[in-house]
């Protein structure tokens, strides 16, 4: 089979769900990276220290959690598509918020705001892909809906290039609501998975208890705990990557102009989608632990030499590494715990297990905001990559799933 056969044994209704689902998340890392790439020009407005930046940072993941919880929950009771829609306007309205905000206070709040729908997207996104693509192909089909996360990142970096030099960082999260507008092609044409439709009376009473019951809860457990590693590696890295890049070496920075830390990002994030899409095809192959471990290591190895080099030629060579290694991963948490838990509490879990490790890692960009303000990035981003090691620790508790039929 040619390395598109998983598309082309697709059917109408899981291509239009795998449109929707990568659009939203596309839009998602849009939205919610944008702060990443002006928050150096937010910081002389506020008067913000490192520490701040990184609280914020902090906070806006504490809303992932809250939504990832909440819209899981709204998933498996009413529907995929309709919390999909739902998380999307919350966090296209909310990134556009962020523009009006007159105080730190203001902008912390629609921060956490826009963080709920942020949270709330993958949950329903990644359930509705599940869904409808054969065991076959499950990995490869969200290895390509999470590679989706890098096309929205390197879009917002170009439009922070164009929009923040010539109208300010204001108009910049302006821009954010522009996503609002898909939620009307997913309401009309996008449907709620078979198996979903056709789930029995009893699934409506399923709740979080049912994640800890018996050989799931150790499995829960197991997963919360490799998430949560993972994603304090991923966010301590690449919150604090555009500040890393933009800031003065006084303060502890590369000092780059603005096209210069958008041209590294964009190509960050080239390195980033092949490491999403090859981690699909990768854990279809040989299994999602070995796949998983194999990434896990070698980001550990990679991103704390980031964070020492100072030469734009050698940012721009080691970013596509860090980017895909660092992230590529990801693209196996949605076959994993579809793969582990029944169709009744599928996204409550993948709410769950995602975003309780949210819960977990949302220090990460106060701490590794702290540390570079007091011992320098190299000695932060040190700490990112400890974590990845601890993710792949998690491995030993965590079972093979691959070829699994859901339930």
């Amino acid at each position: 089979m040619s390395a598109f056969g998983w598309w082309q044994a697709a059917d109408a209704k899981a291509r239009r769900a795998f449109v929707a689902a990568s659009l939203g998340w596309a839009l998602d890392s849009f939205d919610f990276m944008l702060w990443a790439l002006v928050v150096a020009a937010l910081i002389p407005e506020f008067d913000l220290s490192k520490t701040t930046v990184g609280l914020l940072g902090s906070i806006a993941l504490l809303g992932g959690a809250v939504g990832g919880l909440i819209f899981g929950v709204i998933a498996d009771r009413y529907g995929r598509t309709r919390a999909l829609m739902g998380s999307i306007l919350i966090y296209s309205v909310f990134t556009a918020a962020c523009g009006l905000a007159q105080t730190l206070a203001q902008l912390a709040v629609f921060r956490v705001c826009l963080g709920i729908g942020m949270g709330g997207e993958w949950a329903s996104g990644a359930a509705l892909v599940s869904e409808n693509f054969p065991a076959e192909h499950r990995g490869k089909a969200l290895g390509f809906v999470q590679s989706s996360w890098a096309i929205g990142y390197g879009v917002a970096a170009i439009v922070t290039w164009l929009v923040l030099p010539r109208f300010g960082w204001r108009a910049v999260f302006f821009v954010g609501v522009l996503p609002a507008f898909l939620t009307l092609w997913i309401q009309r044409r996008v449907e709620e998975p078979a198996i979903w439709k056709t789930r029995t009376p009893a699934a409506g009473s399923a709740s979080f208890r049912d994640l800890f019951s018996g050989r799931l809860g150790r499995l829960t457990l197991a997963v919360t705990l490799m998430n949560a590693c993972t994603l304090f590696g991923w966010w301590g890295l690449n919150i604090w990557i555009p500040p890393y890049l933009s800031l003065s070496p006084s303060q502890g920075g590369v000092g780059l102009t603005t096209a210069m830390v958008s041209g590294l990002v964009v190509v960050m994030e080239v390195g980033r989608w092949f490491g999403y899409v090859s981690f699909g095809y990768m854990a279809d192959a040989f299994g999602r632990k070995r796949a998983y471990v194999g990434y896990l290591v070698t980001a550990a190895a990679l991103i704390p030499l980031y964070g020492v080099l100072r030469a734009p030629l050698l940012l721009l060579v080691l970013g596509p590494f860090v980017a895909f290694f660092g992230t590529g991963y990801f693209s196996g948490f949605g076959a994993l715990t579809a793969e582990i838990y029944p169709t009744s509490i599928r996204a409550t879990a993948q709410g769950f297990c995602y975003n309780i490790g949210r819960v977990a890692s949302a220090i990460a960009p106060f701490a590794v905001g702290s540390l570079a303000g007091t011992r320098g990035f190299g000695v932060a981003f040190l700490i990112t990559g400890a974590a990845f090691l601890f993710a792949a620790a998690a491995w030993m508790w965590i079972p093979e799933t691959r070829g699994a039929e859901l339930c």
